[in-house]
C-alpha cells in the first residue's frame, strides 16, 4: 500500500524529471526557433555563388544556367565568383573555411575536391566531409572512351584485345592527375586487364585538343565536350560509362554492353554550403532547384550540356559524396597519383 510520504516523495521526482527535462529541451527549441526563422527571412542578400574553376568549362557553365533561375526564384540577385586553383581545392576551401553559414554562399560543388583530392593533395585546407553540408546533386556526366580515327579501332573488344597484345602501348590523355578522365582510366585498366600509360594534361582542353591531333590516341572525356568532335568523325567514340546509353549517342553502347559489366564512372557535380548552415535554409534551397528542374524548357538546356537532370534529396547527395570518396579514394592511393 502507497503510504502518504510515498506518494509525496514519487510526485517530487516526477516534477523534478519534468524540470529538468524542460530545462534539456529548451535550448533544442531556442535553436529550432531560431532556424525556423533564419529560413523565413532567407535569403535576405545577394548570393554568392562559387565555382571553384575558371570560366568557361563545364562547372562554370552550369552555374551560369542556374544563376538567373535561383536569382528569379529567390528573389535575390546572385553573383558568380570563380576561384579556381588547386584542382578546385581553393574555392572550395574558401566556402568551408571563411563564408558565414547561412546559405548566403553557394559552392558548386565537383567531384573533384568533394571525394577525390583528400586522396591526391597531402594537404587541401579542409575536409569536404564535415566542413561542407551537400544541397541538391546537380549532375552526373557520363564518360565515353574515344581513340584517334588513325589508330583503326572501332569496337571496345578490339582496343582491348590490341591493348593486351601491347601492355603499356597505348597512352590515355586527361585533364589531370585525379580528374574523372584520369580515373576512368584506372579504373578501366583494372577491369579490362590492361596497362594504359597515362599523360596528364593542366585540363580537359589542352588534352582533348592532343587526342583530336592525334598527338595522344586514347582518352576518356566528358561527353559534352567531345561530342563536336565525335559528330565530325575527328574521334571514334568506343564506349561510355554510364549505366545507360547516351541519347546523344545512341548507338554507342555502355561498358557493360560492350563487355565490361558494373562498370560506371561519372564526373557529377552539385551544390554544397558551409556545414552548420540552418536545416530549412538548406531544405529551402533543395526544394528551389528541384522546381527549377521541373521546367521543361530549363530540362532541354541543362541536358545539352550532356548530362541528365539529377536533382533528389540533399541526403541522398550527401550519401554519394561518402560512397564515392571511399571508391575513388582508393583508386588514387592504388595508381599511385599525387598532385603534390
Amino acid at each position: 500500500m502507497t503510504t502518504p510520504h510515498r506518494r509525496a516523495t514519487r510526485a517530487t521526482l516526477v516534477a523534478a524529471l519534468a524540470t529538468t527535462t524542460l530545462a534539456l529541451l529548451a535550448p533544442v527549441a531556442a535553436q529550432a526557433q531560431a532556424q525556423a526563422q533564419a529560413a523565413a527571412g532567407y535569403p535576405s542578400k545577394t548570393i554568392r555563388f562559387v565555382v571553384p574553376y575558371p570560366p568557361g568549362g563545364p562547372t562554370d557553365l552550369m552555374a551560369r544556367l542556374l544563376q538567373p533561375e535561383l536569382q528569379s526564384r529567390l528573389g535575390q540577385t546572385v553573383v558568380i565568383d570563380n576561384k579556381g586553383g588547386a584542382g578546385g581545392n581553393v574555392g572550395s576551401a574558401e566556402v568551408a573555411k571563411q563564408a558565414p553559414a547561412d546559405g548566403h554562399t553557394l559552392l558548386l560543388a565537383a567531384s573533384g575536391p568533394m571525394a577525390v583530392n583528400g586522396s591526391l593533395f597531402k594537404s587541401m585546407g579542409f575536409n569536404a566531409l564535415t566542413d561542407l553540408a551537400p544541397v541538391v546533386q546537380l549532375s552526373a556526366f557520363p564518360l565515353v572512351l574515344e581513340v584517334h580515327p588513325s589508330t583503326g579501332i572501332t569496337t571496345l573488344k578490339d582496343f582491348i584485345a590490341q591493348a593486351k597484345a601491347k601492355p603499356g602501348g597505348f597512352s590515355f590523355a586527361s585533364a589531370g592527375s585525379g580528374t574523372p578522365q584520369h580515373l576512368a582510366g584506372e579504373i578501366f585498366g583494372k577491369a579490362a586487364g590492361v596497362k594504359l600509360s597515362h599523360v596528364p594534361y593542366r585540363g580537359a582542353g589542352p588534352a582533348l585538343n592532343d587526342l583530336v591531333g592525334g598527338q595522344v590516341p586514347v582518352m576518356f572525356d566528358i561527353l559534352g565536350s567531345s561530342l563536336p568532335h565525335i559528330q565530325a568523325g575527328k574521334l571514334t567514340p568506343l564506349a561510355v560509362t554510364s549505366a545507360k546509353r547516351s541519347p546523344q549517342l545512341p548507338k554507342v553502347p555502355t561498358m557493360a554492353e560492350a563487355g565490361l559489366p558494373n562498370f560506371e564512372v561519372t564526373g557529377w557535380h552539385g551544390i554544397a554550403v558551409r556545414a552548420g548552415t540552418p536545416e530549412p535554409v538548406i531544405a529551402k534551397l533543395n526544394a528551389t532547384v528541384n522546381a527549377i528542374f521541373k521546367d521543361p524548357a530549363f530540362r532541354q538546356k541543362w541536358e545539352a550540356l550532356g548530362t541528365p537532370v539529377v536533382a533528389g534529396s540533399a541526403e541522398a547527395f550527401g550519401q554519394l559524396i561518402r560512397t564515392e570518396s571511399v571508391r575513388l579514394g582508393r583508386v588514387v592511393r592504388e595508381s599511385g597519383a599525387s598532385a603534390d
